[in-house]
Order: structure tokens, then C-alpha cells, then sequence
């Protein structure tokens, strides 16, 4: 076989049902973790630029420009500057996965079974589950329910239940579906952020200075460490959405559309968010609402209404991968069914956690936040260290041979994470002991992480790295 190679699926009645999936949207997608047969791709690259801007134009985005300026302490322009400094890494990381999907049609969680081995990639797949899955899930499905909280006058917790119940239903359908519903969502919220942000910049003071009157290099490290833990908390997912396209497409304009959307979306809202705390205290102790207090009642209205939309346009996404992930981890269900089954299970656990979360939306997002790019840092170093020592890409077998070891792998990324926690964490309830020395430092734990897994797995892995290539070719 030659490396690289596209290969058919192996399974003649999984490939029979993909086929049939293939250009349905109301259909539910077949399968888990499979490689898509070359005969079910589809589509072209530049609709990823809809699939990546639809789930970032919702309000867990503005508010990551509002704790820039209103909990860190940064200046409009500070924040503006250390937002799309993390926005950028975040995007580069994912124009580098993104462009892997199309070669074999796997998700990015098998992809990682490369540098963790087939077993050891159910650690990073876990963390996946319940961060993304879960945590990014109730995240969203919060904000999502303050805004149909406030516009209809619901409780909180109705609002929660209509809002979960949308997104898990777009998640069960599956790919098809989603990348439908991002492509029609995304015009329509650009087009009302678009009018609220003209709205909001006409009300700001984006020339006030910082809240100490000067520059806060702990509040900027702290902004740069939450805006690419927002961003960088999608790469995780970045060839789930990939994997259909022929594998004859572009790597470069694949990157490229994925990455763009990702970064114009994110950098936007974070930055009308930033805006928006300049122009006075908060209003209300729901975050939306307060948010949306500096709008005309109408254009307030369609906001809140864009704000429940793309947290379900998120949610769609999050909820989606999140089952992609689980199924990853070697869990047997029924094939045609196996990924839409679970994705009912990720609805349930979200809502629960969800549910807790509404008590105290604020904190529990600032945590949450540097929380993923705790982890998505050593992952990274790890993927693209390994990525760097595969001089040819791997043949489709490795990625499902459950005898592959890869241990330097799991070394490296625990390593990296367990002392990025202890040195550089900057949390409520722990601060590391190197930050404590140095406060000015913030938390620049989820880059020390890339770094040291990235180094750690160039000398932990490189033998096993050479082997297995040699090994599968």
C-alpha cells in the first residue's frame, strides 16, 4: 500500500450506509468513528468558512472581550491587542489540523491515535468528552438560555430546556445537518451583531485607560491565555469537519477557510464585547441582558434572539464532536447508530451541568476558559511535534492497529499538563508556585504546556516514531 494513500473503508456495510448518507440533510449520519469511503465525499472547502464563523457569533464569544477589560483590568485597546494575539494562535492551529481531514476521512481524535497510540489516545479523548462535550456544552447552553430568558420572560431553567433540546436534536442528525444549519445561521447573525456592534462602538469610550491607568502585563497574559483557550478549544474538533471533503482538495484552502472564520468570528464579537464595558457599569446581573441594555429595544430583541441561535449553532458543533470523541475511545454500540446515541447521552450530561452553572454564569466561564487551554496546549505540542517527525503521512491501518503503542506520547502530554498546572496556573481556588512568585506572569500555563510537550515528545517518541512508519509501510 502506498503511504498516504486515500483508502476505501473496510467495512462493505458501513460503506453502504455512508454512501446512502452521503448528500442527506434530514437523515441521521451512520456510523462513529469510521473513515468516510472515498465514494460519501463530498463538498467544498470554502463552506468551512460559514461552518467555523456560525458557532462563534453567539455570547460565550463577547464575553470573553467583556472579562478582558472588566475582570483583567485591560484597556480597550490592551484587550483588542492581546484578543487577537490568542485568536491568531488558536486559528494557526487550526489551519494546521483542519487541512489533515480529507487525506483519510477520520475524525481528529482518531488522528490522534498516532502520537498517544491507540490506547493511550483515549486520555486526550476523554478530556475532549467532558471539556468540549460537556463543559463547552453547558457553557454555551447558559448564555443560550439568558438570552430566551430575557427576550420571552421565561425562567432560566424552561429557557435551558428549549435551547438543549434544539442543539442535541441538530447534533443527532449529524454532519450534514450541521454544516446545513452553520451555513444558513451564519449571514443571518452576522448581519445582527453587525448592526449591534455599530450600535454599541457609537456608545463607547474606547480611549478610556486601563482600571489602574496603566498597562497590566498579568491582565494581557491572562487575555492572550483566555481568548486562545476559546479559540483553540475548537482544533480538537477541526478534521471532524473536514473528513468529507475529497481527499483531492486543497490543503491550503481547506486550512485556510477554516481557519479564517474561526479567527474573523472570534476577533469580531471578542472585540464589540471589549467595547460594550466602556461605555458604563452593568445594568443587570444577567450577563446578556446587561450586554444588550445599550440597544434599542428592537435591535435588543434580535440580538438576544442571534445570542439563543448561536449558542445552538455552537452547541450543534460542541455536543457533535463530543459524541465523535466518546465513540473514539473504544466504546461498542450499535454501528449505525453508535455516534447519534451517544450524542442523546452528551444532551443529558450538559444540561445537568448546565443547570449547576446558571447560579454563577461569570465564574464559572473565566475558569472554564483558561481551564481547556490547560490542556489543548500539551495536546497540541504533542500532535504537532509528532506531525513534525512523520516525514510521510501514516497509512490508514496504523490508525486502527489496537496493538499501536505509543507511551512517549502520554508521557510527554502528562508531564507537560501536570507542570504547567503546578507552576503557571492562575485560578481562584489555585495559583502556581511560580505565578505566586511572579503575579506580573497571569497564566501563561497552556503555552509553557505546548512547549514542553512539544520537546518532551521529540525525545520521548522519535524512535517509536521512525518504527512505526517503517513498521505499517
Amino acid at each position: 500500500m502506498i503511504i498516504g494513500a486515500p483508502t476505501e473503508h473496510p467495512d462493505p456495510d458501513a460503506t453502504a450506509l455512508h454512501v446512502g448518507y452521503r448528500d442527506k440533510v434530514l437523515a441521521v449520519e451512520p456510523g462513529g468513528n469510521e473513515p468516510i469511503p472515498l465514494a460519501a465525499r463530498h463538498g467544498r472547502p470554502r463552506g468551512l468558512f460559514w461552518t467555523w464563523t456560525a458557532p462563534n457569533l453567539e455570547f460565550a464569544t463577547i464575553f470573553v472581550g467583556i472579562i478582558s477589560v472588566l475582570y483583567f483590568g485591560l484597556s480597550f485597546w490592551q484587550a483588542v491587542a492581546a484578543m487577537a494575539l490568542g485568536n491568531l494562535l488558536g486559528a494557526i492551529a487550526h489551519f494546521l489540523l483542519s487541512a489533515e481531514g480529507p487525506l483519510h476521512g477520520v475524525p481528529q481524535m482518531v488522528l490522534g491515535r498516532l502520537a498517544f497510540g491507540y490506547r493511550g489516545n483515549i486520555l486526550p479523548a476523554t478530556f475532549m468528552a467532558v471539556m468540549c462535550g460537556v463543559g463547552w456544552f453547558a457553557t454555551n447552553s447558559v448564555s443560550g438560555a439568558f438570552a430566551l430568558s430575557t427576550l420571552f420572560g421565561l425562567t432560566p431553567l424552561t429557557a435551558l430546556v428549549v435551547i438543549v433540546v434544539l442543539q442535541t436534536a441538530f447534533a443527532f442528525f449529524g454532519h450534514n445537518l450541521v454544516q446545513r444549519f452553520e451555513r444558513l445561521a451564519a449571514p443571518v447573525l452576522a448581519i445582527v451583531f453587525v448592526i449591534g456592534a455599530v450600535i454599541i462602538f457609537s456608545k463607547s469610550d474606547v480611549a478610556a485607560p486601563a482600571a489602574d491607568g496603566g498597562f497590566s502585563l498579568g491582565g494581557f497574559l491572562l487575555t492572550v491565555g483566555a481568548a486562545f483557550g476559546y479559540t483553540a478549544g475548537w482544533t480538537p474538533y477541526a478534521a471532524d469537519y473536514t473528513r468529507y471533503l475529497p481527499p483531492t482538495v486543497s490543503k491550503v484552502q481547506t486550512g485556510l477557510f477554516a481557519s479564517a472564520g474561526l479567527f474573523a468570528s472570534c476577533t469580531f464579537l471578542m472585540v464589540v464585547g471589549a467595547a460594550s464595558v466602556t461605555i458604563g457599569d452593568p445594568v443587570s446581573e444577567n450577563p446578556t441582558e446587561a450586554f444588550t441594555a445599550n440597544l434599542p429595544s428592537a435591535i435588543a430583541d434580535l440580538t438576544l434572539l442571534a445570542i439563543a441561535v448561536g449558542a445552538v449553532a455552537a452547541n450543534a458543533i460542541n455536543v457533535y464532536s463530543g459524541a465523535m470523541a466518546f465513540v473514539t475511545m473504544g466504546f461498542t454500540l450499535p454501528v449505525g447508530l453508535q455516534r447519534a446515541l451517544v450524542t442523546v447521552f452528551f444532551g443529558v450530561v450538559g444540561f445537568a451541568v448546565a443547570w449547576w452553572a446558571l447560579a454563577d454564569a461569570a465564574a464559572s466561564y473565566e475558569a472554564f476558559l483558561l481551564l481547556v487551554a490547560y490542556w489543548i496546549g500539551p495536546w497540541l505540542g504533542v500532535v504537532f511535534a509528532d506531525r513534525l517527525l512523520r516525514r510521510d503521512p501514516p497509512p490508514l491501518t496504523l490508525l486502527y492497529d489496537t496493538g499501536y503503542r505509543n507511551r512517549g506520547g502520554v508521557v510527554a502530554f502528562v508531564i507537560a499538563l501536570a507542570g504547567s498546572l503546578l507552576l503557571f496556573c492562575n485560578q481562584e481556588k489555585f495559583v502556581g508556585f511560580v505565578v505566586r512568585a511572579v503575579p506580573e506572569l497571569g497564566d501563561i500555563g497552556a503555552f509553557v504546556g505546548f512547549v514542553v510537550a512539544f520537546v518532551g515528545y521529540l525525545i520521548l517518541a522519535r524512535d517509536r516514531v521512525a518504527r512505526s512508519q517503517q513498521m505499517y509501510r
